[in-house]
């Protein structure tokens, strides 16, 4: 056996002998190096939701317009990153990945917080870091692809689902940790003076009046504290499997490797962002069904237009796209992660404008919305719902390597679609009543159904893209499927927000509800139906 730092050329966990006596350790150091890692990188990502609206309770001076679009930049970059993603472990190794990736990391934490120590930073700063954090949504996709490797098939649904169950704890400890660290100056003078509350804020400890001293900078410095070891644990503890990566070159060669595959990324990125948003930030030419598959197919593009030994290994993993497989699964991965990551972005919204405002009589008859003093904090009840699909997601791949991963995904399509359905009737009934109070605690917990079911669901789907590809195509697939999924945090927020703008928010409900149905006869007819092509996988 190599040590824990070398590269290992001999790798067949599938003979339960090997498994046991020496592939079982490795694989599980290599699981609870990687789980952490991606915690960060899942954190660092989707942090700019809770970032602006503090920026707003603290008066920085841009419109919430622009703010919101910060989220947006890191959705769509961290989106589109996890393509190029996909493909690194069989181009550069898994312990010079993941070490770098997390490494990278440190450059938005670190810029984040030092943007934030001056509130008259330009715009442009906060979306350059906005669109690098997307570095840490990229990250799942070479993550996962990694941990593929490491375990049997049979194992496959516990390895992924834990690898991503906990490692989507990092939304969760992101939407905790960020509001608690901001009350306290807890770097002293090196993160420099505190800001003061214009507008009243919300912590899972209770509400902060206007006039605290808040030190909004330590939601970028903070990450550091735990990137700053992870890397060195990557570098010391994890292992390149020869048998997945014949050639990753020495670490410099394979740094160079990582890094132009996310260039590519964040150029296709950069492209489709300039192209969709509004003016000054884009031209806002195109629309946003339009955008997402032009930004696709064009990182699609660069990638078979790299030159140097990368490509051969590029062309070698694009036969994952004649597999109809891989089509079923993306449209069912869509389902599970797409939900969980899109109603993790969306819900802060969906609670702010549903329950932040009442319904009034006006004196010419009208029907007026007016502040609700009494309204919910979104930061103080958005994270429970991502908890809670983060921490069943193991539970969802336990259960699918027991039963099959299909007919896991069955069910919970089922419950998805009743859930999304009553979830809209609840937020109609809310945006039109004289006082939505009453509704929040249904609204909440049709919610966290839903982050259950998906939760569980992509559990049962890594289970299954494990059984049906092999070794050298499952990685990849998880990659890609992941990747389109991942625009799930760029789409739900604008859908809802739009539905709600419109003052009819069940519509953006009742429309996912559809699509729920519509996996739910992919399912059947792929895996579960009399002669399906592998049956409940």
């Amino acid at each position: 056996m190599a040590k824990s730092n070398q590269d290992i050329h001999d790798w067949d966990v599938e003979n339960q002998a090997y498994w046991n006596t020496t592939g079982k350790s490795i694989a599980n150091r290599n699981l609870w190096i990687s789980i952490p890692s991606l915690l960060m990188g899942f954190a660092i990502w989707l942090m700019w939701g809770m970032i602006t609206v503090q920026m707003l309770n603290l008066g920085f001076p841009f419109e919430p317009s622009q703010l919101f679009t910060l989220s947006a930049i890191a959705g769509l970059s961290g989106a589109t990153l996890r393509i190029p993603a996909s493909f690194m472990i069989r181009i550069a190794g898994g312990r010079n990945t993941i070490f770098l990736t997390t490494a990278l990391l440190m450059i938005p934490a670190a810029g984040t917080g030092f943007a934030l120590m001056d509130p008259d930073t330009p715009l442009w700063v906060f979306q350059l870091l906005a669109l690098l954090s997307g570095i840490g949504g990229g990250n799942f996709a070479c993550s996962m692809s990694n941990i593929s490797t490491f375990y049997p098939k049979s194992q496959q649904g516990y390895a992924l689902g834990m690898n991503a169950g906990l490692g989507n704890f990092g939304v969760t400890s992101m939407q905790i940790l960020i509001p608690l660290v901001m009350t306290l100056g807890i770097f002293g003078a090196i993160a420099g003076d505190s800001l003061l509350l214009q507008n009243a804020s919300g912590t899972l400890i209770g509400r902060i009046e206007a006039g605290t001293p808040t030190w909004i900078q330590n939601a970028g410095f903070i990450w550091l504290v735990f990137l700053i070891p992870l890397a060195f644990f990557g570098w010391f503890g994890m292992n390149n499997l020869r048998t997945i990566t014949p050639n990753p070159g020495n670490p410099f060669n394979a740094f160079g490797k990582i890094i132009g595959l996310y260039l590519v990324g964040f150029i296709a990125a950069g492209i489709g962002l300039y192209l969709f948003l509004p003016k000054p930030i884009g031209i806002g030419l195109l629309n946003m069904w339009v955008a997402l598959p032009l930004t696709i197919v064009l990182t699609l593009i660069m990638l078979r237009l790299l030159p140097g030994d990368i490509q051969p290994n590029i062309q070698k993993q694009f036969a994952i796209f004649g597999n109809k497989h891989t089509w079923s699964m993306t449209v069912l991965y869509i389902l599970t992660f797409g939900s969980f990551i899109g109603f993790s972005a969306a819900l802060p919204l969906s609670i702010t404008v549903i329950f932040g405002s009442l319904n009034e009589i006006g004196i010419d008859g009208s029907v007026i919305r007016v502040p609700n003093p009494d309204a919910p904090s979104a930061l103080t009840w958005a994270w429970i719902g991502p908890f809670v699909g983060a921490l069943i997601r193991p539970i969802g791949g336990w259960i699918s390597d027991k039963l099959g991963g299909s007919i896991v995904t069955q069910v919970i399509s089922v419950i998805m679609v009743f859930a999304s359905i009553a979830t809209g009737y609840v937020m109609m009934l809310a945006y039109n009543a004289p006082n939505p109070n009453a509704y929040f605690a249904l609204f909440l917990t049709l919610f966290v159904v839903l982050f259950a079911a998906s939760g569980i669901g992509n559990g049962s789907t890594f289970r299954t893209i494990g059984v049906i590809f092999d070794i050298h195509q499952k990685g990849p697939v998880l990659g890609w499927t992941s990747a389109v999924a991942a625009y799930g945090a760029f789409i739900a927020p604008r859908v809802m927000g739009e539905q709600i703008q419109a003052g009819t928010p069940e519509m953006a409900m009742y429309g996912f509800a559809v699509f729920y149905a519509v996996c739910l006869v992919v399912n059947w007819w792929f895996y579960l139906r009399k002669n399906a092509y592998v049956k409940n996988p």
